[in-house]
């Protein structure tokens, strides 16, 4: 009798124990799963958000540089007394920006006081006030670009400042100056699922989902950065009471557990190129767990169906017909679980299918917004300045010396005209599919073509081009035009990156191994800054300045040759330059089929 009743103790304990494995397995699994969709989740939205940002933040970056050429600017400057001038400057500025759609537009003279804008007449214009101390007009005063986030002096408004030294016969004259509105993006991220923080440079979040998280630190600042806050008005009249912000466990780099005014989150975040930006997303990690304890639950059941398997089989002996009974009972504990198992699988499957859906519109969307940006911006500048154009020639029949300005502005035209070229190459190449077949190319016979078409580049900034190809036959398997676009792309990016450098060799080295063909492309440009080599085939991400490039040229390459089967990869080069390396298959040589 003490004999059974210690078998029974020991069976029991060994069926808590499998009940107690499978429940944290269960838990752990499920836990882990839900967080690794939830960040995917976040990586898409933040993809959306970052590319939206990006365009806002540059769209407007060429219309301080245009009022260089608006009649009357530099005469008010001279003449800031000139009330006739003013008005005439005010009024054009207001055309400009009725096109543009700054939310505003204004110019300084050397001691930072605001003499036109493009609101002259509204409640809260910057006319006539003092800006010196503001930190992108210290750098634009400097000779420098400003760029800067504030809440307005005298609107008592946030926004995005961009500043721009305005210049004639080599001698600084004034400050353009634009403030672009980000309302419109904030509100745009209300519409999606969780919260959105962009944190500044200081740690301090400048906009966010929920009002009473903005112009808040997630800790505390230091009295210095206090004291540059208080002088520059950066955040208005806010106190900078930092947030209830409690960081816990790291995932991964750019994802960790915090608690945010005391909720359990998971937060994600992306850092912004050249401002020292960061942003945001959160989402509450609670549904999450409640689904790892659903998980814990039902693999603890499936363990206790485990356990009762074997305490059937153990009172098989005892007796066939409560053994039967067992069978019919674990039968329908299975069978139950295996059919809440597939629907939770079902339910799970269509939840991410309907997300990653949805998150593929929105960037498309998004996309197609920017695009809409990039264009209107040049058209909007090409009209103002055929019309300044058009007054200068009309003023050159009295004054001969207008015609200088006639040609400047229409070279200035036809840089914007090569400018939307680029774009609608890039568009073009994007929306390109080609279903041809893939054939053997000659390695050599290629690079010496993608050559011949950089060839008055490489004359213009006298580079020498190296080629090294072995062995001489080497073929891959491709489309010969569309791998050629790659190569010509990757040519010219390393034609731009030398364009300053003291050394210029341009050398292109093909290989094969292993059956694949590898080509790569490397430079002795400054290389490539470690915070862009993460993201450098994504949409949008440049290091060239605004105007030069949309940052679509590696991230179709790298399309391209997925395409094709292969892969593209960047990389520094120990001391200087860059190389991007091509991996393709190995087109099958003659003879091949008769070896053994």
């Amino acid at each position: 009798m003490k004999h059974l009743n210690l078998r029974t103790l020991l069976g029991s304990l060994a069926a808590a124990a499998v009940i107690a494995a499978a429940a944290t397995a269960g838990y752990v699994a499920a836990h882990a799963a839900g967080m690794q969709r939830l960040r995917d989740a976040e990586q898409n939205r933040l993809d959306v958000f970052v590319a939206a940002l990006n365009a806002d933040l540059s769209r407007l970056a060429v219309l301080p540089s245009l009022l260089e050429t608006i009649p009357g600017v530099f005469a008010l400057l001279d003449a800031p007394a000139d009330t006739r001038l003013r008005d005439e400057v005010n009024r054009a500025l207001q055309g400009i920006n009725g096109i543009a759609g700054a939310e505003m537009l204004y110019v300084l003279d050397l001691s930072g006081t605001a003499r036109a804008a493009a609101d002259a007449d509204d409640p809260g214009t910057p006319m006539g006030a003092d800006l010196s101390f503001r930190p992108y007009v210290r750098a634009a005063l400097e000779g420098r670009p400003g760029r800067f986030y504030g809440v307005g002096v005298t609107s008592g408004k946030p926004g995005y400042y961009l500043s721009y030294a305005l210049s004639r016969a080599g001698r600084q004259r004034g400050v353009a100056a634009v403030k672009v509105n980000l309302e419109e993006a904030e509100a745009a991220w209300r519409g999606w699922p969780g919260e959105v923080l962009l944190v500044d440079e200081h740690g301090v979040v400048i906009m966010a989902t929920r009002a009473r998280w903005k112009f808040r630190p997630l800790a505390a600042l230091t009295p210095s950065e206090q004291i540059e806050a208080a002088r520059t008005r950066r955040y208005g009249k806010a106190t900078l009471e930092p947030l209830a912000w409690r960081e816990g466990q790291v995932l991964d780099p750019l994802a960790r557990v915090v608690d945010l005014d005391g909720v359990r989150r998971l937060a994600s975040s992306r850092q912004l190129v050249d401002n020292g930006w960061q942003l945001i997303v959160l989402d509450d990690a609670a549904p999450v767990d409640a689904s790892a304890r659903n998980a814990a639950i039902t693999a603890g059941l499936g363990g206790a169906a485990l356990s009762l398997l074997a305490l059937a089989g153990w009172q098989r002996r005892r007796a066939i017909r409560r053994e039967r009974a067992h069978r019919v009972l674990l039968q329908a504990a299975h069978d139950s679980l295996e059919t809440k198992v597939t629907e939770r699988t079902a339910e799970l499957r269509n939840a991410q299918n309907e997300l990653v859906h949805a998150s593929r519109m929105a960037a498309l969307g998004q996309m197609s917004a920017g695009m809409v940006h990039e264009l209107n911006q040049p058209l909007a500048a090409m009209r103002t300045l055929s019309d300044n154009a058009c007054v200068m020639l009309n003023r050159a029949a009295a004054d001969p010396g207008h015609l200088e300005g006639v040609q400047v502005n229409l070279e200035r035209i036809a840089n914007l005209v090569d400018r939307l070229g680029r774009l609608t190459r890039q568009l073009k190449a994007f929306a390109y599919r080609n279903d041809a077949p893939l054939v053997a190319v000659d390695i050599a016979h290629l690079i010496a073509g993608a050559q011949f078409l950089v060839s008055p580049r490489l004359r213009e900034h006298d580079i020498e081009f190296q080629q090294a190809v072995s062995p001489p036959g080497l073929s891959a398997l491709a489309d010969a035009s569309r791998l050629e676009q790659v190569l010509v792309n990757l040519m010219g990016n390393a034609i731009d990156a030398m364009a300053d450098a003291p050394e210029r060799v341009l050398q292109v080295a093909a290989s094969g191994h292993d059956g694949r063909c590898i080509i790569s492309v490397s430079d002795t440009g400054p290389g490539i800054r470690a915070d862009m080599l993460p993201r450098l085939f994504e949409p949008f991400a440049t290091t060239k300045p605004a105007g030069s490039g949309l940052g679509l040229g590696l991230m179709i390459s790298a399309n391209i040759l997925r395409d094709l089967g292969g892969t593209l990869q960047a990389s520094n080069l120990p001391g200087r330059g860059a190389r991007f390396v091509i991996e393709l298959p190995d087109a099958e040589r003659p003879g091949d089929h008769d070896k053994p």
